[in-house]
């Protein structure tokens, strides 16, 4: 089994984790539309508190380079990909079949930089599973993906580009073994379906099960073929509350780590799961959330931290800064200090809310008997694994510094003058920007052929079946996330200087 991180013995809880935090300000700037419950703002909100809480001092702070269509392709469709970069608000009434065909529309809509917003929150994932397969850290963050709905070729509950299957394909080119947590109050069903088939990743997923979006996740769901029992649902009903949570999140998490002994973590912490969220209907309080977080770091396992649902943003933003602070090793105030966004937090203006009073229709009976199943699934488990590595696959090349670019683990500079606000106030930027060659883009080369989409070599090319990935034996693969230099709109935009 890897020992975990490069900063620390196994076991220390208490010892400090070097950490790397994905972060591009211009995340906020996405909107899925008018009523859409899906709002991106609400990680500029997050970056807001880490900012003003002095977590980002703590942390390598790095702006992803967005992910290629070919980084993309490695687990999409390259019809489906040609499809997300084509498509725009003003051509999509005459693709209407193309729009059906991909569930792109309702749910999924089309907006101004959804192809860039793709890239975007992709690149941040991969990117940190590069950091964690070169051992720069120990935990690496990314509050802007983990988006578990996508399917190979559509898209699915506000989904588009599913960055954990692409991150956790990168993991794979180090590791044997990755396992995936999954804490939303959705099933994780994208990330599930992309590897149900094999030993060498274990889906888990916690969420509410019966009459609820996507209605996958049933606990007879174990996975198929040689991925038999590697997939683990843990249905839940309304009102679940911490003390309930944690007595089946801990056994069988930590059966898992017993037996699979993973050599890599990825834990999706969407905060739907969360008391009074806007779509979701547990009794999770922010501190409940984050001692799955807490629990997960303390197996001293390289981890990578991501995102997903929740729509009540203030609570969003309050959980992931909480458990950044988590991951850090560090306790946050629970008074709120003033930032740009501090009338979003009122009338209270602390970081921590309270449960509700709703009725938690999870029996002690039913936690017992579903805790005993798994429990007794895992127990069918008799080893962890292996596979025999015939050639690994090259790593994600790591971006070369300019010598005229600052050293890449200083912290954020307080005098930058990057802004992220979003009425366009400049605020100071709290972003360490991670060197970039200069390159001349030619827009028309900007728009992609299919060509480019199939950029990997046909030789090597990985095959993804509709049901599951097939990730044993591993595959030969090119670096598939070279450096690239951010598209010339975003580089002329004043709002966005270059570093």
């Amino acid at each position: 089994m890897d020992t975990g991180g490069n900063s620390l013995p196994s076991g220390a809880d208490g010892v400090k984790r070097k950490v790397c935090y994905f972060y591009d300000p211009e995340v906020g700037n996405y909107y899925y539309g008018q009523g859409h419950p899906m709002k991106p703002h609400r990680i500029r909100m997050t970056h807001a508190l880490l900012a003003h809480y002095g977590l980002l001092q703590h942390m390598q702070v790095h702006k992803p380079f967005p992910a290629r269509d070919r980084d993309l392709c490695r687990f999409h469709a390259d019809d489906y990909v040609n499809f997300l970069r084509s498509i725009t608000p003003e051509t999509q009434q005459d693709q209407l079949r193309q729009l059906k065909r991909f569930n792109v529309g309702e749910d999924c809509p089309v907006f101004d930089g959804l192809y860039s917003f793709c890239q975007t929150y992709a690149g941040g994932s991969v990117g940190g599973a590069v950091k964690l397969n070169h051992g720069l850290c120990d935990i690496a963050i990314n509050w802007a993906g983990g988006l578990h709905h996508a399917k190979k070729c559509e898209a699915s509950g506000f989904c588009y580009v599913n960055d954990i299957v692409l991150a956790i394909l990168e993991l794979l080119k180090l590791h044997q073994r990755v396992l995936y947590v999954d804490i939303d109050i959705h099933h994780g069903d994208g990330v599930e379906e992309a590897f149900y088939t094999t030993d060498r990743v274990m889906t888990v997923s916690f969420h509410k099960f019966g009459d609820y979006f996507p209605g996958t996740g049933d606990i007879r769901d174990i996975g198929y073929s040689k991925g038999k029992y590697y997939s683990l649902n843990v249905p839940l009903d309304d009102g679940i509350d911490d003390e309930s949570y944690h007595y089946l999140f801990k056994p069988i998490i930590g059966k898992v780590m017993e037996v699979f002994k993973p050599g890599a973590v990825v834990l999706q912490c969407g905060a739907d799961s969360l008391s009074g969220d806007r779509l979701g209907c547990f009794n999770l309080s922010i501190k409940g959330h984050a001692e799955c977080v807490k629990f997960m770091r303390s197996f001293n396992v390289p981890l990578l931290l991501l995102g997903g649902g929740g729509y009540t943003i203030r609570n969003v933003a309050r959980c992931w800064c909480y458990e950044t602070g988590v991951a850090l090793g560090m306790e946050v105030d629970d008074k709120m200090p003033q930032h740009e966004y501090y009338e979003y937090f009122g009338p209270d203006y602390t970081l921590h809310v309270a449960p509700s009073n709703m009725e938690n229709k999870n029996s002690r009976t039913l936690l017992e008997d579903t805790r005993n199943q798994l429990l007794d699934n895992l127990s069918k488990l008799q080893h962890a694994p292996s596979v025999p590595f015939q050639e690994r696959p090259p790593d994600i090349e790591l971006p070369e510094a300019d010598e005229d670019q600052d050293d890449g683990d200083e912290r954020w500079d307080p005098d930058s003058d990057m802004e992220v606000d979003e009425e366009r106030k400049p605020i100071p930027s709290r972003v360490k920007r991670e060197a970039v060659e200069p390159e001349t883009k030619d827009p028309e080369a900007q728009k992609g052929t299919a060509e480019q989409a199939r950029g990997f070599d046909a030789a090597t090319d990985e095959t993804v079946s509709t049901k599951a990935v097939d990730v044993s034996p591993m595959p030969i693969d090119e670096p598939t996330m070279k450096v690239e230099q951010e598209t010339l709109n975003k580089a002329a935009d004043p709002m966005y200087p270059k570093s």
